[in-house]
């Protein structure tokens, strides 16, 4: 498996009044296509600056992002937007649902924001895979918190992405719908080939991962 993404001496400071924060300090990471990898750190450790900056949703002060190639700290800001859009995924705590939209229609978002055609079999396939067939034509408030991070995670994989960034997306969960979701993201990512990056405090949840990396004080290990 080839690299998908990978980023080089990523540094960030953020300045609140006098006091420095030095969120990352140069960090190396990368990413094959295809692989499941959980980021671990405490509260403050700097894994959610570094899945913000991987992601293109904020800018290092240093360093180099590539995702498929691409150098994404280049683009301008209209071009990182429509990169954004058909090239990543997100993924977030609070599911981040539309509640007057059913959950096929949630799903197929991505493609009518960009006037693309859904392919019904495909989605069909998509829910079977992560075992929520029976939630197809339920809105929001009438699935569990565990339904609506799996018609989330569908969302995301729908449009074929370059990576997925998955933040904190079991922290709203209790552990047994929490350990069905981390599942889920093993399942889409082996059987879709996609890759998937998780920030996450929970070592359990990491355990689903193929690769776990733990960040600490703004350092990967």
């Amino acid at each position: 498996m080839g690299e998908i993404l990978n980023a080089h001496g990523i540094s960030k400071t953020y300045h609140t009044g006098s006091v420095e924060v030095q969120a990352l300090k140069k960090c190396d990471v990368s990413f094959k296509k295809g692989e499941f990898v959980a980021i671990v750190g405490k509260s403050g450790s700097g894994k959610s600056t570094l899945l913000r900056i991987l992601g293109s949703m904020d800018k290092p002060d240093e360093g180099e992002v590539f995702i498929d190639g691409k150098n994404i700290l280049q683009l301008k800001d209209k071009e990182i937007a429509a990169y954004r859009r058909n090239k990543i995924g997100f993924i977030y705590q609070d599911y981040s649902l539309f509640p007057e939209f059913t959950a096929y229609e949630n799903i197929i978002m991505p493609l009518a924001l960009d006037n693309k055609k859904a392919d019904s079999i495909e989605i069909d396939a998509i829910l079977e895979q992560l075992e929520i067939s029976h939630c197809k034509n339920k809105f929001p408030f009438q699935m569990s918190g565990g339904e609506q991070q799996r018609v989330a995670i569908a969302r995301a994989i729908v449009t074929s992405p370059a990576v997925i960034f998955a933040d904190e997306p079991t922290g709203n969960l209790d552990a047994a719908n929490a350990a069905i979701v981390a599942k889920m993201l093993s399942v889409a990512s082996t059987n879709y080939n996609q890759t998937i990056i998780m920030v996450t405090h929970d070592k359990q949840m990491a355990d689903y991962a193929d690769r776990i990396l733990v960040i600490a004080d703004g350092v990967v290990a």
